[in-house]
């Protein structure tokens, strides 16, 4: 309720000191000579000085040097009767520790006074320089990787080369060994889809430093049939059962080197850590549900406990079983993927019963 005065009815009476004190702001008053007039007492406490010695030297002895002629620049501008609002400069404690202030003065001209608040941001500022320094590590550690993985990639063609120069020069007629005949074609369509690989992969760390990821409308079904051909011994010798049903979504709109990875590195995982004694059985499904374009990846393998792993499923490094080959890296990759794509991936699994990935594919 709105209390209402009369002109004989005395006003209430505030003591607006102690709104002065009473702040944990800086609050100030001063002068257009540069020196505190009034101050509350958390500038005594923020700067470590006593009232009395705050007000006995001009306030630009306490700003840290690099800050003083962009200070005096502002105080220019304010007192030519502009608002300062926000600004953020460097004091200097008693103890010589620096403290960040962000200041709203207002000049009173007719007073050739200045009235102002601070609020001590010294957290803050250090919160940001430690954002950034991490951005700065972040973004080093993102560029040395970079060129690893492009060193790598490029590097490695020049034996698969000479690998397929050796198939080349190899006389087949002469091999009337049908096995070994057969076990060749195996190797040189493996070291040939090697070879593709390693090129697109240099081709796309390439565009990648363009900071554009070239998307296409990419065939789950010929992708598919292209990672299998790479991994087909691994498939053969597992007597692994890979089924697959992209009639409702036979494709999507992705970067088609991310989607074979994904692809490889699911599949691979699904056969690596099959339940001992039972033959993987990999089902690939495709669909659109609700307006989302989802794929599926499930298995019948070993499986993992949701409750044990958490989210630490994608995690760079993380080994969830015991295998020689195993270096935590794939579904930290399959993820990468996925989300720098704009899409999500989510993971369901139970122990000795296998594990079902979904992935949600952001539309084009």
């Amino acid at each position: 309720m709105r209390a209402e005065f009369h002109e004989n009815e005395k006003r209430p009476s505030f003591n607006l000191e102690h709104f002065f004190e009473l702040s944990a702001d800086l609050f100030c008053i001063a002068g257009y000579d540069g020196f505190f007039k009034k101050i509350n007492s958390a500038v005594s406490k923020v700067l470590g000085y006593t009232e009395e010695e705050l007000m006995a030297v001009p306030i630009a002895s306490f700003i840290h040097p690099d800050d003083r002629a962009i200070t005096a620049r502002y105080r220019d501008e304010l007192l030519n009767g502009e608002p300062l609002l926000h600004f953020e400069n460097r004091y200097i404690t008693k103890t010589g520790d620096i403290v960040w202030l962000s200041w709203t003065s207002m000049p009173a001209p007719e007073e050739k006074l200045v009235y102002a608040i601070a609020k001590n941001i010294t957290h803050k500022k250090s919160e940001e320089a430690d954002r950034n320094k991490l951005i700065a590590e972040l973004g080093n550690l993102n560029a040395d990787l970079k060129q690893l993985s492009y060193t790598t990639s490029h590097d490695l063609r020049s034996p698969v080369n000479n690998l397929l120069s050796v198939f080349n020069l190899l006389n087949k007629h002469t091999i009337e060994d049908e096995e070994v005949h057969r076990f060749l074609a195996i190797l040189q369509s493996g070291t040939e889809t090697l070879k593709v690989t390693l090129n697109d992969y240099v081709d796309l760390l390439s565009k990648n430093q363009h900071l554009k990821i070239e998307k296409e409308e990419v065939y789950f079904d010929d992708v598919c049939k292209t990672v299998c051909r790479s991994i087909q011994t691994l498939i053969t010798d597992s007597k692994a059962s890979i089924e697959t049903d992209f009639d409702s979504m036979p494709a999507v709109y992705f970067n088609r080197s991310y989607l074979e990875s994904v692809f490889l590195n699911l599949i691979s995982n699904a056969i690596k850590y099959a339940f001992p004694g039972r033959p993987p059985v990999i089902e690939l499904h495709s669909w659109e549900e609700n307006g989302e374009l989802l794929l599926s990846v499930t298995d019948n393998g070993r499986g993992f406990d949701m409750e044990k792993v958490k989210d630490r499923i994608f995690g760079m490094h993380q080994r969830f079983h015991e295998h020689n080959d195993s270096k935590g890296i794939g579904l930290y990759l399959v993820h990468h993927h996925v989300t720098i794509m704009g899409g999500s991936i989510t993971v369901n699994s139970e122990p000795d019963k296998g594990t079902s990935f979904v992935i949600s594919f952001a539309k084009q």
